[in-house]
């Protein structure tokens, strides 16, 4: 992927073409993203484990790195592990400051969307969002007091952005010091699921400063690098910061290849629409997804996929991704998707109204009637017909190992552990022809497609994608149920 090549030169064409129709008001102003363009990053590590694991693994220690400034963008925010680590990592972190007077103020600014189901019917619904005032940062949001903040001279800010009925502002990143960043897939949130983080430096991170610039504070002068003044500042020392760590059976980090170095990267915002554009009923067409970045770098990687397309994803309710990886399959593109089962029901008929169950099934009726009218599963090398692309459909569950002798059943791997034990996969992942590899917030749900702000970031090296789609496939081992596999009789 380079400024030249035919994807980033046909994506770039379409985004310029869906800029121009696009009928932009006043109040959607904050939400265009019109400057698209090809960058580069170096990925550090990738890795997968809960939630829980993720944060005080990976996103706790370089929360307490950040000398200079700190942007914590995430969607929900509930009372958890994480949210209990952040508070202590916060509380070890102005500690720790408070004892060197001479240190610069750290700046951190934390976004989210959804709390709770009264907090996003009332929410205000300006584009400038709501500030919570530092009287409740405690007892509302679970954080530290403001005196203990500013004794350790942090300025905290925390912001909240929603609009009705659906739009949730959905990316999840973290920004240290304008120099690395964070894209995980989990929020501060309880459930234990199966999340991925990836850590990038680069370019890229002032593509994703540019972003949060854009949404939560456009007054930010996000060109200008930062000044570390004190190069010599280490922050608490994890050893003896005594900071909660949890563990996870599923946590398990790549091995990314040293020379990797710096590879053509794309973020890929998706703008949020508060029309869900619903079609009722059965005869209505489903309309086309908004024209988003996210949305079009997705359709035209499935739309040029020649040999594979793996998609890992909570849920499946978008119709034009079902269409575009059927119309992959037909051209011989073989597709495997790893899903949840019954996760988030009532937020899927609500936002969606099917669910992926149902999905999965119209998947499979279409499908097969496919393959009906190919009638072979290979290649026809005397007639010139191709074949019709492997598909392959699994739903995620925990691992099970079999009971003790003389008991019947199976019993969840770690339960009688600590470890966590993910019971849901929340991953979001799509990995075309084993060289682009797509990760960030956007899910393959109506939701994602339609209504909410979500966040793409696009990596397009082959070293990188194999060292991420190994990663999963250990992690997945023995928690998959296959549900359909076309190469089976």
């Amino acid at each position: 992927m380079n400024p030249s090549s035919s994807f980033v030169h046909d994506f770039l064409r379409r985004l310029q073409e869906s800029n121009r129709n696009a009928q932009q008001n006043a109040s959607d102003s904050f939400n265009r993203h019109d400057h698209i363009a090809l960058s580069t990053s170096t990925p550090h590590a990738f890795q997968l484990g809960t939630g829980a694991s993720i944060f005080t693994q990976t996103l706790i220690p370089a929360i307490i790195s950040a000398r200079s400034e700190l942007i914590f963008v995430t969607c929900f925010w509930s009372p958890s592990k994480s949210l209990s680590a952040i508070h202590d990592a916060l509380t070890k972190l102005a500690a720790h400051r408070r004892g060197i007077p001479t240190l610069p103020t750290l700046r951190i600014r934390i976004c989210l969307s959804s709390r709770s189901l009264l907090q996003k019917l009332l929410h205000p619904q300006s584009d400038r969002g709501y500030v919570y005032p530092p009287s409740s940062w405690q007892k509302d949001l679970g954080l530290p007091s403001p005196e203990l903040l500013q004794a350790g001279n942090i300025e905290l800010q925390v912001k909240s952005l929603f609009f009705l009925p659906f739009s949730v502002m959905h990316p999840k990143f973290v920004i240290i010091d304008r120099r690395r960043a964070f894209v995980p897939s989990c929020n501060v949130s309880w459930e234990a699921w199966l999340e991925g983080c990836v850590e990038i430096t680069g370019g890229a991170v002032q593509d994703l400063l540019s972003f949060y610039s854009q949404t939560w504070d456009r007054d930010l002068d996000s060109k200008t690098a930062l000044s570390l003044q004190d190069n010599n500042y280490n922050g608490p020392d994890l050893g003896q910061a005594d900071l909660s760590l949890i563990t996870s059976s599923a946590h398990l980090d790549a091995t990314i290849p040293p020379e990797t170095g710096e590879v053509p990267t794309l973020v890929l915002p998706s703008q949020f629409h508060r029309n869900p554009r619903f079609q009722p009923f059965p005869w209505q067409r489903a309309p086309s997804p908004p024209p988003t970045p996210l949305n079009i770098g997705l359709l035209e990687l499935f739309g040029r996929a020649r040999l594979s397309i793996y998609v890992q994803t909570p849920n499946l309710t978008c119709e034009a991704v079902i269409a575009a990886l059927l119309n992959a399959m037909a051209r011989g593109v073989d597709v495997t998707i790893v899903t949840s089962h019954n996760m988030m029901l009532f937020e899927q008929l609500v936002t969606a109204g099917t669910t992926t169950s149902w999905c999965v099934r119209s998947l499979l009726r279409r499908y097969k009637k496919l393959a009906g009218r190919f009638g072979h599963l290979v290649d026809d090398v005397e007639s010139g017909r191709p074949r019709i692309g492997r598909l392959r459909v699994s739903y995620f569950r925990p691992r099970r190992v079999a009971r003790a002798a003389g008991h019947e059943g199976a019993t969840l791997l770690n339960s009688g552990k600590s470890e966590e034990e993910p019971v849901h996969s929340h991953v979001k992942l799509t990995i075309v022809d084993g060289e682009y590899a797509m990760l960030g917030s956007g899910n393959m749900d109506r939701a994602s497609w339609y209504t909410s702000q979500e966040l793409g970031v696009l990596f397009h090296d082959e070293k990188f994608a194999v060292a991420v789609k190994t990663t999963a496939e250990k992690v997945l081992d023995a928690r998959l149920d296959l549900v359909f596999d076309s190469a089976e009789p």
